[in-house]
């Protein structure tokens, strides 16, 4: 059995794709499940955010493209298009990617601890629905102390840098002032939270906080001194916001141009609107971003923003990157240990039952009269012959290359002489 990730990022996927091949909330449990009904699958689990989606196995290898077709059906794409996008790991290679992931070294804002939070998330989910074992379960708990281990002795976090810092900064661009300006946010999750915090840091004067559920939306809006409303209430309060910015786990459009186009005509001033979608899928639907004085902005458009700052973290990271090296090969050695171990106690297994078996026949025969050095010679050739009798018919009837491989497996576990030494 193998450790396979196949995914997709911000690396190599638009968020079109992104969004069309990702995973609601709600429909991971289910999704995990048919995942881990497939033949092979031992372990599964699915990390699906706004920036990748990945999906996690234990399975043999060769399973690849069974997995792949089962994603490719759960998201209803044609054949060809998950393939443009897609990633795989296995192994050594799923553990350090898996370790990176969490470390916030594979982000799109290097150090962000947002991914950490949606990993442990991740593996909550499929802990409930008992789709891990004993390997991604060690895999993912081994990540999360990487990840602390990564932000307490480098400085990798430092510098405040994320896609909550990044939208505000963005928004700056366009008002260079948020002292006069409304912003209305719609979703109170962790992302809106640090939205909210950074735009109280950068003096905004009015906060708007719109929420499926409003005594979510109340709690964060008191922390701001603003006011909290519902999703269906946006409508009215459009018209008062300066900034829009939004991030919920919605499965269609939270705000529709038709709906934007009527509060826009009710403004009493031109006056230019920023947005930004930080979901996926989109929380606002894009032609908006085509109406006159809207500046719409989804994740992607964050990169440049981003990489202004990444600079002071490119050291730090390289020795992060160290780390994660080194913790990779520990655990790369815990799973190879796994698999010998395994095998180790199935062939100490087998030689008690040919041990039991040889020594009954020993004591038949003891018992019948015959001497006790003819039952001592037997019950050695036998044993031996026995022990020997399934690695001597495999070095025989294995093909040339295979024969090689054995001979040389052969000599090493039984310390025997190379045949050049003869």
């Amino acid at each position: 059995m193998s450790l396979i990730t196949l995914g997709l990022s911000h690396h190599n996927a638009p968020v079109e794709a992104r969004e069309r091949l990702a995973f609601a909330e709600a429909d991971l449990p289910t999704a995990l499940q048919r995942l881990r009904a497939l033949p092979g699958v031992d372990e599964a689990a699915i990390l699906s955010t706004c920036n990748r989606t990945e999906i996690m196995t234990v399975a043999p290898l060769g399973e690849e493209a069974r997995i792949l077709d089962w994603w490719r059906r759960e998201r209803q794409t044609p054949e060809g298009y998950l393939e443009k996008f897609l990633y795989t790991h296995r192994d050594a290679g799923s553990i350090a990617h898996s370790l990176r992931v969490a470390s916030g070294l594979d982000s799109m804002v290097i150090g962000e601890p947002q991914i950490l939070g949606q990993m442990k998330q991740s593996f909550a989910t499929a802990s409930e629905v008992k789709s891990l074992g004993p390997v991604l379960s060690r895999l993912f708990q081994h990540a999360f102390a990487v990840a602390k281990l990564v932000r307490n002795e480098t400085q990798v976090g430092a510098h405040p840098v994320s896609m909550a810092y990044a939208a505000v900064q963005m928004s700056k661009r366009i008002f260079a002032d948020l002292h006069s300006q409304t912003a209305l946010l719609i979703g109170a999750g962790e992302m809106i939270q640090l939205i909210a915090r950074y735009l109280n840091q950068n003096g905004i004067g009015r906060v708007i906080v719109a929420n499926r559920s409003l005594d979510r939306a109340e709690k964060l809006a008191r922390e701001m001194r603003g006011y909290a409303i519902t999703l269906n209430d946006l409508p009215g309060h459009l018209g008062d916001a300066d900034l829009i910015i939004s991030s919920t786990a919605a499965r269609g459009y939270v705000l529709e141009q038709p709906v934007m186009e009527l509060a826009a005509s009710k403004r009493r001033r031109r006056k230019p609107v920023f947005m930004m979608d930080l979901a996926v899928p989109r929380d606002i639907d894009p032609r908006i971003g085509r109406m006159e004085d809207v500046y719409l902005y989804t994740v992607d458009d964050l990169r440049a923003v981003i990489e202004e700052n990444m600079k002071l973290r490119e050291a730090s990271a390289q020795q992060a990157e160290v780390l994660v090296v080194e913790h990779a090969q520990e655990f790369a050695r815990w799973l190879e240990g796994r698999d010998a171990a395994g095998t180790i106690a199935q062939l100490r297994a087998q030689a008690r039952v040919h041990r039991d078996e040889v020594l009954d026949k020993a004591r038949r025969r003891l018992a019948s009269g015959e001497s006790p050095e003819d039952v001592m010679n037997f019950l050695a050739d036998t044993l031996s012959n026995k022990l020997m009798h399934a690695p001597s018919h495999a070095l025989r009837h294995a093909s040339a290359v295979e024969q090689a491989l054995l001979l040389n497996a052969v000599r090493k576990l039984y310390e025997l002489p190379d045949d050049s030494e003869n």
